[in-house]
């Protein structure tokens, strides 16, 4: 180690953390430990933080022995407060140096905001690194914060669960701090079982180490990495593999600090129930891992990763064998009972099933639905109208059944295996699936054309539902994910060059949903809703704002994949030396333009010939511009409007506007305006900034 820099190690043992905390806490803990040290004048190298169900520890590395000396300037009074008329220091500024410990005429003076004001200059001398941590350690503990917390004991300190140790070791030294009554020292705790009892920690090096030879394996990383290998060799004679499942991953790496895993099966007969109910039973309750073979095909193998040792493996395999064969059996009873009785009749009772006390039941929502997607389809003539519609009729039925009613993750997925069951259309069957597409941000969406608008019919008609009885997000508040479903609405709309304007979509259901005080009202709420959720997609894009701007006052009237193909043509277009001088000629345009009703163009007030000459390019240019915008050619868009700069620069050098003659003035601005207005079906040209 280099003698002229320290590290210091915190471990926080705790009883058993849920796993959901601790990849947040570790996250925390390594940004609070960096602040920190940076609002103390601590500076450092490295921090890196380690965690298990029972520990969160955090080692930080490169730390000088001395803390920095530091100048640091306190304000004071204003300068008029602290000195008279005569210059004389008044007792608000002797006050405030005695406070300071300076002399009077030691202030200086700095400008601020509002004024010039007094100042302190404070020199203060660097500390020893070990005189600092003990409060910077308890801060650091104090800081963390989960999504819910306990107090236990006697004490006032609110933390995930119990903390039952604190270790805190400067290089090899103890640090010795405090917090609520818990004393740290060099001690820590290896494995619950496998090594109960506590240990000292002699050094920082050796606390990975150390710890391992205790069965504790304290990098989440290590722990990962030999769950992967082990499973792999598990079932390489097998020639299978562990579906793959990054979130299960991540709970089981932080369910366990010795993981060891361990291959058991269960009777095959259980692998007549649909792939994904097996896989959620498996991960659901018991967190175990599902085995695919090369085809894909769910096997009769599974893994548990157990917190223990190797010896302990078949103790482990025959109980997680007895609890499968139990959990399959619950399983196989919903199924079976469920398919006795089919979607079309299960349809009937939603209506006993309340969506929203202030919406209605889920049937009325499957009305709304129906009506919505006999909307689309008749505004995409391609579609198969009895398929989406009939989709639409039992798309909630499932939500009735036993399976869902215990895995809610399974709505739609069972609703296919049902509907299969059940004689429908297959086209139905895989767009009642689809139907909740995208799940999250950035994930997958519906395959199909029928699950891309069922999955539409059913998001619009949420977020109007909820819009009209006044419930809408506010600031970090989305309790019914209405954000959500309006992201995926846009996404599967541009993934699926929807041919219908968001604008058009709200209306019809806004309209369907019914009974509403205000309905205009609340269709200007759900736009501006839908607009600035546009925003943020195309931002994330990579478009840039003055261009999101510029069509975002046709995005609600147009498809979105139109109106993303105006931001590509936008984009390209920047890229031309020509179109700095357009932008500049627009902007001319637009700025002498009068914010209240033109009257029409006459051209015989037109007099000279720049005025005539740019008449005649605008009559040409409207010529071509109607079947280029027609088939959405606006690259080819923009390169018409580019050959109106020189006309348009010529008119401004050589014809004034504002004529003395009222009626040629008012004939003048009406050429602009019609320049502007055609230019304006691509997109609004003034919001676009210069090169």
């Amino acid at each position: 180690m280099n003698d002229m820099n320290a590290s210091f190690l915190l471990e926080i043992g705790t009883e058993d953390l849920p796993a959901r905390f601790i990849s947040p806490a570790l996250r925390q803990l390594e940004e609070h430990t960096s602040r920190i040290l940076g609002e103390v004048n601590m500076s450092f190298s490295e921090v890196r933080t380690y965690g298990t169900p029972r520990r969160l520890a955090v080692v930080t590395g490169g730390l000088p022995r001395m803390q920095s000396d530091r100048v640091r300037e306190v304000f004071g009074p204003s300068l008029k407060v602290a000195f008279d008329e005569e210059g004389r220091p008044t007792k608000a500024a002797i006050g405030f140096a005695r406070s300071q410990k300076v002399n009077v005429e030691n202030l200086v003076i700095r400008g601020k905001d509002k004024g010039e004001y007094v100042v302190a200059v404070l020199e203060e001398k660097g500390c020893p690194v070990g005189e600092i941590l003990p409060e910077v350690l308890k801060r650091i503990v104090l800081s963390l914060h989960f999504p819910k917390s306990m107090r236990w004991g006697n004490g006032d300190l609110r933390f995930a669960r119990p903390i039952r140790w604190l270790l805190a070791l400067l290089d090899d030294e103890p640090i010795a701090f405090e917090v609520d009554g818990i004393k740290s020292g060099s001690t820590t705790m290896g494995h619950r079982f496998l090594s109960p009892a506590a240990f000292k920690l002699p050094k920082i090096s050796g606390y990975q180490s150390l710890l391992a030879n205790n069965f504790v394996i304290v990098e989440q990383e290590e722990r990962q990495r030999l769950i992967a290998e082990r499973m792999e060799a598990l079932l390489l004679p097998f020639g299978e593999k562990p579906v793959q499942d990054p979130e299960l991953i991540e709970t089981v790496v932080n369910l366990v600090e010795y993981p060891v895993p361990v291959l058991a099966t269960f009777p095959s007969d259980y692998l007549s129930l649909p792939r994904e109910l097996l896989i959620t039973v498996m991960k659901g309750h018991q967190k175990y891992f599902a085995v695919e073979d090369a085809h894909g095909s769910i096997t009769n193998h599974f893994v548990v990763v157990g917190n223990t040792s190797a010896e302990n493996a078949d103790t482990v395999r025959v109980g997680a064998e007895r609890v499968i064969k139990a959990r399959f059996d619950d399983a196989r009873f919903y199924f079976e009972e469920d398919r006795k009785v089919s979607l079309e009749r299960k349809t009937e009772t939603l209506k006993k099933v309340t969506f929203h006390e202030r919406i209605g039941s889920v049937l009325d929502k499957t009305d709304r639905i129906v009506a919505l997607a006999e909307y689309l389809s008749e505004r995409i003539p391609s579609v198969q109208r009895k398929h989406l519609v009939r989709a639409a009729r039992i798309s909630k039925a499932d939500l009735i059944t036993g399976v869902v009613r215990e895995f809610p993750e399974l709505q739609g997925i069972m609703g296919k295996y049902y509907a299969l069951h059940d004689g429908e259309a297959a086209e139905v069957a895989q767009a009642l699936e689809e139907q909740y597409m995208p799940a999250s941000s950035g994930g997958d969406l519906p395959r199909s054309q029928i699950g891309a608008l069922l999955s539409i019919a059913d998001k619009i008609d949420t977020i109007a539902a909820f819009f009209s009885v006044g419930i809408m997000p506010t600031g970090s508040e989305d309790p019914f994910a209405l954000r959500r479903q309006a992201l995926g609405i846009i996404a599967i709309m541009l993934e699926r060059r929807i041919d219908v304007p968001l604008h058009d979509l709200v209306r019809r259901a806004i309209g369907t949903f019914g009974r509403i005080e205000n309905p205009e009202a609340v269709t200007v709420q759900v736009l501006r809703f839908f607009e600035s959720r546009l925003e943020t997609v195309f931002a994330d894009f990579g478009y840039r704002t003055d261009m999101i701007q510029s069509v975002l006052p046709v995005a609600l009237h147009i498809p979105l994949f139109d109106v993303r193909a105006r931001l590509e043509a936008l984009k390209r277009f920047q890229d031309f030396p020509s179109s700095w001088e357009f932008l500049a000629a627009m902007k001319r345009v637009s700025n002498i333009l009068p914010s209240g009703a033109v009257q029409p163009l006459r051209t015989e007030l037109l007099e000279e010939e720049a005025e005539k000459s740019l008449k005649a390019r605008l009559d040409s240019l409207k010529g071509e511009l109607s079947q280029v915008m027609n088939e959405r050619r606006y690259d080819d868009a923009v390169t018409l409007f580019s050959s109106l700069t020189d006309a348009v620069n010529l008119f401004f050098d050589r014809v004034l506007v504002m004529d003395k003659r009222e009626e040629i003035k008012q004939n003048r601005i009406a050429l602009l305006q019609d320049i502007w207005k055609t230019v304006s079906t691509l997109a609004d040209f003034s919001k676009l900034s210069l090169p």
